[in-house]
């Protein structure tokens, strides 16, 4: 019977217990220009002789079996005593990794792990790409939860769905990790694609980029095209029980949090100085219109939000016009009071309270990787004819308070 039956395995529970002999070793991120280790990324592993073949198969099994949370508090807190001791006191940055559902749903495992840290220990959190879509608000939740206990977020596996790419600014990763197969295929326009998204946003943030899978001298030459700041790969290393020399420079990887700007509305956003204008809402119509164009026209696919004040302003032509988006964007959401979760095919509906502030703001946000505009209107109370109503209005396309717009949106959207 081969090692790797599941009848020879040594049991989840098992491998779960402290004494189990779950470890992780390190793999250093290499500045691509000094050629200087500033951090380490902690890669978990089973006993050589537990009949588990590899961390993946360790991660479904426990996934499975309703024990993810576990294993991941298992990981952290092996990582993190292990960052204390390998360090021998000098400050060391570590990345760990994290299940978008732990994220999520189970943050106390991990908060509880980050408190027990080391003070000489910061910390970098990667969760993939692949929860955004499914729940956007809880992921930038999370986010902001770690943010606020010190830990920067790496989003990994960044162009193995390039209509994500739209979800990074709302993210706002300190880290932007380009999925390894994407060093193979620098000459495909989809890869140029990618590679140009995220390095728009990289010199927009001040955040850093990782290419990853680099072997060869050659792979180095690729991942600086890609942009890249820092590499990893068996060119320096596949992963060791003991740290390589390093230096420590805990301003790359600062945790940057998004702010209060999650609980206000768009026009709330609008600092003083701004010039604000009146119109009735017959001519701010095709206002809006030409933004959703714009989403459409877009080279790299945009998101959507927008709020309607109350669902009855979300009429059936509006509806057809939503659907539209969401056949062809990655994230489309419209809100209101009374907005059910699904008011038009592909479309993420999230009810306001009536007395929520954005109930009286009618907004159009779209936000991607080279796109950002947005309609920011104040109902002023007009009891007429609804094409007649008067609001307060900007159009903006300032890259900042189009994403804190976005941000006070996504805040109030629930998983799908």
């Amino acid at each position: 019977m081969s090692s790797t039956d599941t009848t020879s395995r040594i049991g989840l529970d098992v491998l779960l217990r402290d004494e189990g002999g779950l470890y992780c070793v390190y793999q250093p991120f290499v500045d691509l220009d000094s050629g200087a280790v500033p951090a380490f990324e902690a890669l978990l592993r089973a006993p050589a002789d537990s009949g588990w073949p590899s961390p993946m198969a360790l991660l479904g099994a426990a996934r499975e079996a309703g024990r993810l949370a576990d294993l991941e508090r298992a990981s952290l807190r092996a990582s993190l005593a292990d960052a204390a001791r390998l360090s021998h006191g000098r400050p060391v940055t570590l990345f760990v990794n994290l299940e978008p559902s732990t994220l999520t749903r189970r943050r106390d495992v991990v908060l509880e792990a980050l408190a027990s840290r080391a003070a000489h220990v910061q910390v970098v959190v990667e969760i993939t790409e692949r929860a955004l879509a499914e729940d956007l608000s809880g992921v930038l939740t999370g986010a902001e939860e770690l943010r606020a206990a010190g830990c920067a977020i790496a989003l990994d596996d960044v162009g193995v769905h390039p209509e994500s790419l739209a979800f990074i600014p709302l993210l706002r990763p300190e880290v932007v990790k380009l999925d390894l197969k994407l060093l193979r295929t620098v000459k495909d326009p989809a890869t140029v694609v990618v590679a140009g998204a995220v390095r728009a946003y990289a010199e927009q943030a001040g955040a850093e980029v990782v290419a990853e899978g680099i072997e060869t001298p050659d792979d180095l030459v690729r991942a600086e095209v890609l942009g890249a700041t820092l590499g990893q790969g068996w060119l320096w290393g596949r992963g060791e029980r003991e740290f390589v020399p390093s230096v420590s420079v805990p301003e790359r990887f600062a945790a940057r949090p998004i702010g209060a700007v999650l609980g206000a509305t768009p026009y709330q956003l609008l600092g003083a100085g701004r010039r604000i204008r009146h119109a009735p809402k017959h001519l701010l119509v095709p206002v809006s219109k030409t933004l959703e164009l714009m989403a459409l026209e877009a080279s790299v696919s945009p998101v959507v939000l927008a709020a309607f004040e109350d669902v009855r302003f979300f009429r059936p032509s509006t509806a057809r016009r939503f659907t539209e988006l969401a056949e062809r964007l990655p994230f489309v959401a419209a809100l209101g009071v009374g907005m059910p979760r699904s008011p038009a095919p592909g479309v993420r509906g999230a009810a306001l309270t009536p007395g929520d502030p954005l109930a009286g703001e009618w907004t159009v946000v779209v936000l991607g990787a080279h796109t950002s505009a947005a309609l920011m209107a104040l109902d002023l109370g007009d009891t007429g004819a609804d094409a007649d109503r008067q609001f307060e209005y900007v159009v903006t396309y300032d890259r900042a308070l189009v994403t804190a717009a976005a941000h006070s949106m996504v805040g109030r959207l629930t998983a799908g």
